[in-house]
């Protein structure tokens, strides 16, 4: 590694295309808008970045940005409702998501806020059929512990003839580092993610997953893309 690719907090402005430093600059940003969300929510103190079910396609489908809703339903019994909005910023795709896990009893609530990005590093050939995406992670549940997923998203799209609608089926297995306040419950926990993300138009997109490991559940999310 060069020392300009280890200089990671200073973020020059020649960054360049180069995918690794570009989330350089990205997670200092990130720093920031999280430092201000735990100095509003520490009086208070499981998306992918949240601990629920929900995956992505190695796919960017905006243009410009997308915004839309999440419902969860991880095991346990508990119901997840998020908000998402995502962004390109250079070759990442960044996406923040906040919202609840709602529980049996209102009180016990949980508060979920993260942060996700997508950067393409595969594409299909004759010898590998797929295209692929890496995807990386933070969030937390309630600002009790620290969430980092790291996965691997595989998948192709699939036209269908004579229609404007197009399918994404694709999988995605997913590590998870989970940093316990209280430093007794640090765990690695893994989950593949299976889902499928429908596209009607230019504008509107149906998105489905369920996980299977240590992150089981499902999701459903309903996306605006512009």
């Amino acid at each position: 590694m060069t020392e300009r690719e280890s200089a990671w907090c200073r973020c020059p402005s020649w960054i360049g295309n180069n995918p690794w430093l570009e989330w350089c600059d990205i997670m200092k940003r990130a720093s920031i808008m999280t430092l201000c969300a735990l100095s509003v929510g520490a009086g208070t103190a499981a998306a992918q970045s949240t601990g629920m079910p929900s995956f992505n396609a190695p796919y960017r489908a905006f243009g410009s940005h997308e915004f839309g809703g999440t419902l969860s339903f991880p095991e346990g019994g508990a119901t997840g409702i998020e908000g998402q909005y995502k962004f390109g910023y250079r070759t990442w795709d960044v996406g923040l998501r906040g919202g609840i896990l709602d529980v049996d009893a209102p009180a016990d609530d949980v508060v979920l806020l993260g942060a996700t990005g997508r950067v393409r590093v595969l594409t299909h050939s004759q010898d590998f059929p797929f295209d692929g995406a890496f995807i990386l992670g933070a969030g937390t549940q309630d600002f009790d512990n620290l969430i980092m997923p790291i996965g691997l998203s595989l998948g192709r799209r699939v036209n269908i003839e004579n229609s404007s609608v197009s399918i994404v089926p694709y999988g995605q297995p997913t590590l998870f580092l989970v940093f316990d306040n209280n430093d007794l419950n640090d765990t690695v926990n893994f989950a593949l993610g299976l889902g499928v993300d429908v596209r009607f138009g230019s504008s509107f997109d149906l998105r489905a997953s369920f996980g299977i490991g240590d992150v089981e559940g499902f999701a459903v999310s309903v996306v605006w893309v512009r």
